[in-house]
């Protein structure tokens, strides 16, 4: 290295934070509405006074203390795309006998990995609105990854939320509803890491479409990466509140987003990273960039950036803005030493959290070759031996995904009890979606196209199958077993088949799909995001050409998220619909189970609207400038909540999903608890101890004899000219030796712990009233009074298994966070004084338990005969 290279870097990267922190910019870079402002310095982690991070924490101090600057410095820097076996590797302590950390996609399972399972996707168990399946899949997953000898799972998703229907990656997240999403990851996050492997929650945050997430990526080029603006209730009250249930889960890890935020990078963003994860959300983790999200090198280490991944600015190309940078920024004193020991501190308490110095294996995959030999060195050709150890981790993996899969199936439509199955004489089974793509399960690269029935998304967050059991080849051995005739037609344009096949069946299957994935593959012209919310392959003309020759169609359905259905789904031959998301290596043995009634449906975690505009956003397909395209996030008005406040009808509402028997609810009972007053936080972060760099000019450099691979990130320096001691303690900005202010709304993992006071708990009782054991979803929502806030919100949620005949009482619990409002005054939450209600019922729209939080119980209010929609006697209350 040069060097002029490090004192040049420095200098950069100090103008940076500079202009992060006094807004100056330069002057080419258009005025735009949004700023994010700063928030420095950095709030250091501790542990102190949280018992699930304290002793973490401690052990991660000692070791930090016994290493040196470059050693720190290995932790926090990645090794460089392709520089090791896995996506993500950082440099680690032999001399202290700490290995590199290995980072590892995806959020379903094993990315590029091998005798491993493919689980359902995120909006698969979302559909089974089942914490105890959420955390059962996080657990495996966990257990496979820890097995793998992988220390960082990156995942579970909870951005995008799903603003936008059409969004690319909504299939990875947990539902398009902040508290449903933040339940469903903080299940996923304790089975992680109780499996003994970091979560990595992510893309903190607003990364709500591919389209212009990053430069070079799409087809009309841009200067910056798109900026997603919101206000400051927005972040708080939808963005942000499934990040919160995170922390508060003890999450190890949060990834920083591509894109901007409010004009300034997720990596690079101090109001987020310092402001609101690590100061009022108590985040004790470590904070990774997105592959390539980081910008700058001191300017993301002081916004709050512990860990650059995958550590080189740009793919292969050899340079890092962290690495020997950092080891030279912290020598001049652009980033204070403290900060390094922050950033270690974090990723080592993260490490002894989940008990990665207990029997940790060693990494036995290989992110870049199939072969059991190959380079462990993949990008520079070096270090050849066994990379892929072929280590089988599913275990008895598979029966979970099928449980999860089909319950996390949704009924849409089922006339006169066409469902379930009763070995029907002869069944027709149509559409591509049923079968096999003719490549094989993994023939196209990380799940990009759409042949064959699809079960995942696109993009980093796939993993590989070891096996796909296609809908055809299952409902071959269940019609073998029965005794019943089966046919198939799986070419989606061979309509003249279709209509000879579907008149001779007396059920016949429809298989048809939408797909999505991430920016950087496109697939039949959608980038990441899709064009439309169409079906794919011909879908509609397949379902109505068997429609016309079938009285008994039934649709199953394999998409991302929301089709829309208005072509078909009034139908006359249409008689059943169901929606199976994206579900997995099991897909074709679990829509079996639920089309046979072996398991009981799930539900929807979004609206099925009836015409696209009805969502009431717009995906930027085109951008607004070619500098840094704007893109307007604000309002709380996201999926349902827009739909009931403009009063505009879905074709099936959030939460939505028929059962296989019958339920009534009543007797609804409000109990207020004794909880004390909330009180803002008061109190700092210790102080940060201004440390001065004591070490040798010698000891920065690569060690006698040292081999250097290439294309590969050191923390050391070439030769002592190349050190620049331009100062001791880093910025004045950067160090408060008081300790940095702790916001009121904060105070622990999660914010201000007042905010999970139980002010009040819900009784109520559902009864089966049908012929069979069933499964139900029951759902609460709270009403908060306010003219500006939603009609209601999601609050609460229990899948309660109940035997015919049988009743069974619910409890639910509101904290002062449920029916909290983010106040921009005071920066806190508030309740305000307006009557609350509490609604209880099967679906966002069907509520027929109505009670005031004050215990009274609300009457008169009768259920419309029509599915899905609220009695006309609850319009009172909206």
């Amino acid at each position: 290295m040069a060097p002029s290279r490090v004192s040049v870097l420095a200098l950069g990267n100090a103008i940076l934070f500079l202009s992060a922190l006094t807004g100056a910019q330069e002057p080419e870079i258009p005025t735009f509405e949004h700023h994010s402002p700063p928030a420095y310095p950095p709030p250091i982690g501790t542990g102190e006074g949280f018992s699930d991070w304290s002793e973490a924490y401690s052990k991660a101090q000692a070791v930090v203390a016994q290493m040196t600057i470059a050693e720190k410095v290995n932790l926090t820097s990645g090794v460089g795309w392709e520089g090791e076996q896995c996506v993500g590797n950082t440099g680690g302590v032999p001399r202290l006998g700490i290995r590199g950390l290995c980072l590892q996609d995806s959020p379903l399972g094993i990315r590029f990995g091998q005798y491993s399972s493919a689980f359902p996707a995120g909006v698969t168990i979302a559909s089974t609105w089942d914490d105890d399946l959420s955390y059962a899949r996080g657990y495996a997953m966990g257990v496979e990854h820890r097995g793998k000898g992988v220390d960082v799972q990156l995942g579970p998703v909870s951005g995008p939320l799903g603003l936008f229907p059409e969004g690319g990656r909504n299939w990875e997240g947990a539902g398009s509803d902040p508290y449903l999403s933040g339940v469903g990851i903080a299940s996923a996050i304790r089975g992680i890491q109780d499996a003994g492997v970091i979560a990595c929650a992510k893309h903190f945050i607003a990364n709500e479409q591919e389209h212009y997430r990053q430069v070079g990526e799409s087809a009309i080029a841009i200067n910056e990466s798109l900026s997603a603006n919101l206000d400051d209730r927005t972040m708080h009250e939808v963005y942000a509140w499934p990040f919160a249930d995170a922390v508060k889960a003890g999450v190890g890890s949060i990834m920083c987003s591509y894109n901007q935020i409010n004009n300034s990078y997720g990596c690079q963003n101090s109001e987020l990273m310092n402001g609101i994860l690590k100061n009022e959300l108590g985040f004790q983790g470590f904070v990774v960039s997105d592959w390539q999200a980081q910008h700058a090198g001191v300017a993301t280490a002081l916004a709050g950036l512990d860990m650059a991944m995958p550590g080189d600015q740009l793919f292969y190309s050899a340079n890092s803005w962290w690495a020997s940078n950092l080891t030279g920024a912290v020598i001049n004193g652009s980033v204070p030493v403290w900060r390094l020991d922050d950033m270690a501190t974090r990723i080592m308490a993260s490490f002894y959290k989940v008990g990665l110095d207990k029997d940790r294996v060693d990494v036995n995959l290989d992110s870049w070759t199939t072969d059991v030999y190959g380079y462990r060195h993949w990008v520079a050709k070096e270090g050849y031996g066994v990379v892929n150890g072929n280590v089988d981790v599913r275990g008895n993996h598979a029966s979970l995904i099928r449980e999860i899969a089909a319950k996390g199936t949704v009924i849409l439509k089922n006339i006169a009890n066409t469902l379930p199955l009763q070995k029907p004489k002869q069944i027709a089974v149509f559409g591509s979606d049923a079968t096999d793509n003719p490549r094989g399960p993994n023939g196209c690269p990380d799940r990009a196209c759409a042949d064959g029935t699809v079960a995942m998304g696109w993009g980093s967050g796939t993993a590989n199958f070891p096996y796909l059991i296609s809908p055809l080849s299952a409902l071959q051995n269940k019609a073998i077993a029965d005794g019943t005739v089966i046919q198939w037609v799986v070419d989606d344009y061979a309509t003249e088949h279709m209509e000879q096949t579907a008149t001779q069946a007396t059920a016949c299957l429809v298989f048809v799909k939408s797909q999505a994935g991430e920016g950087y593959s496109i697939v039949d012209g959608n980038q990441g995001d899709r064009n439309n919310l169409t079906l794919w392959s011909n879908g509609e003309e397949v379902i109505r050409t068997v429609a016309a020759k079938c009285n008994n169609t039934i649709v199953t359905l394999h998409a991302p998220g929301p089709v829309l259905m208005e072509e078909w789904i009034d139908h006359p031959n249409v008689t059943a619909v169901l929606y199976a998301g994206l579900p997995g290596q099991e897909s074709g043995n679990s829509i079996v189970d639920v089309l046979y009634g072996l398991v009981e449906p799930g539900r929807l975690p979004f609206t099925i609207a009836k015409n696209a505009n009805d969502y009431g956003v717009k995906l930027m397909y085109k951008p607004d400038n070619t500098y840094t395209p704007q893109q307007n996030l604000s309002g709380l008005l996201i999926d349902y909540r827009y739909f009931d406040k403009h009063d505009i009808e879905p074709r099936f509402e959030f939460g939505f999903g028929l059962s296989y028997t019958t339920w009534k609810y009543h007797d609804i009972v409000v109990r207020k608890t004794n909880a004390g007053p909330y009180v803002p936080f008061n109190g700092r972060t210790p102080a940060a101890k201004n440390t001065k760099v004591t070490e040798s000019a010698e000891s920065l450099l690569f060690p006698d004899g040292f081999h250097k691979v290439r294309a590969y990130n050191y923390p050391w320096f070439n030769t002592t000219s190349d050190i620049k001691r331009d100062g001791e303690n880093g910025p004045a900005e950067a160090y408060d030796p008081t300790g940095t202010v702790i916001r009121p709304a904060g105070g622990a993992p999660g914010g201000n712990p007042g905010l999970y006071d139980i002010l009040y708990e819900v009784n109520v009782t559902i009864s089966n009233t049908g012929k069979r054991n069933g499964e139900e979803v029951v759902q609460l929502y709270i009403s908060q009074g306010e003219v500006d806030d939603p009609v209601r919100v999601l609050r609460g949620y229990r899948r309660v298994s109940v035997d015919a005949g049988k009743s069974t009482c619910v409890t639910f619990t509101i904290t002062r966070r449920d029916i909290s409002r983010w106040d921009t005054t005071t920066q806190n939450w508030v309740v305000s004084p307006a009557e609350k209600l509490v609604y209880v019922g099967r679906s966002s729209r069907d509520l027929p338990l109505v009670a005031k939080l004050n215990g009274e119980r609300s009457t008169g209010f009768k259920k419309n005969n029509k599915p899905g929609r609220l009695g006309h006697g609850m319009k009172a209350f909206m």
